[in-house]
């Protein structure tokens, strides 16, 4: 079971090593941008690094959209961050389910999805990520992920699923109920982002806290770790000092400290 962090992109190795992660994320390019990622100039480094290495992709991507000025973008950025992910060796690139918006229907949401997938050559897995809140998600609730992974399971593409806590709390659902559907559901998830909640269940807010501080049940928090049992990154606010904090807290009380 390997634990980590996500990490600022200017030096990943390094800053994984300062708070003692087995695995690491990071972004390729800003997230609030549709620029392409920039060429790394330690990429040959990260391919070889023992360290797994995952990326989330911007925020912007929004493969359901029903408006095409942002699903083709969309597209358009997952492939480039796809290129960029393969280039220093990268299990897996991350991406949001994303909406069909208020007035969109669930179903095209689907066939979007499945058709951004279809015009993928990377072999770097997807993995779709559950969303905290925002109308007519695609991945918010557990109907949602099943009726979106049952769209898109059978793909050549390469996908997988990446769990959030504070995301599931933030939907409502009852989260060790929930997390035990997913794994059925998609087959094991691939990733899991480990993060307590500043609000309370079903606020919709996506607001990290360090593990501890927020609204979740601490043991939910461990047992969901041990349900998925496979790579799990903090997204808690903070660096160093407080990552490392998160990581002794989960990892004692796994008993792996």
């Amino acid at each position: 079971m390997r634990i980590g962090a996500h990490v600022t992109a200017a030096d990943p190795l390094t800053e994984a090593a300062e708070r003692g992660a087995d695995v690491v994320q990071l972004f390729l390019s800003a997230p609030q941008s549709w620029r392409k990622p920039v060429p790394r100039a330690d990429a040959d480094v990260l391919l070889k690094a023992s360290l797994p290495l995952y990326v989330h992709a911007p925020y912007l991507i929004n493969l359901a959209s029903p408006n095409p000025k942002v699903r083709h973008p969309s597209r358009k950025a997952l492939a480039d961050t796809l290129s960029a992910a393969e280039a220093i060796g990268a299990k897996g690139v991350i991406v949001h389910g994303g909406h069909v918006g208020e007035e969109g229907a669930f179903e095209d949401g689907v066939r979007h999805w499945r058709r951004a997938l279809d015009g993928i050559t990377s072999p770097v897995p997807v993995l779709i990520e559950n969303t905290a809140g925002g109308a007519n998600a695609m991945a918010r609730y557990v109907d949602q992920i099943a009726g979106l992974w049952e769209g898109v399971h059978d793909v050549e593409t390469p996908i997988g699923f990446c769990l959030d806590t504070c995301h599931l709390h933030a939907a409502g659902e009852d989260l060790l109920a929930a997390t035990e559907k997913i794994i059925g559901i998609v087959g094991g998830v691939t990733l899991v982002h480990l993060n307590d909640s500043r609000d309370p269940a079903g606020s919709g807010r996506d607001r990290h806290a360090s593990l501890g501080d927020g609204e979740i049940d601490p043991e939910v928090l461990s047992e969901i770790v041990r349900l998925c049992d496979t790579d799990t990154v903090l997204e808690t606010p903070g660096g160093v000092e407080e990552h490392r904090a998160d990581l002794a807290w989960i990892r004692q009380r796994l008993g792996l400290a």
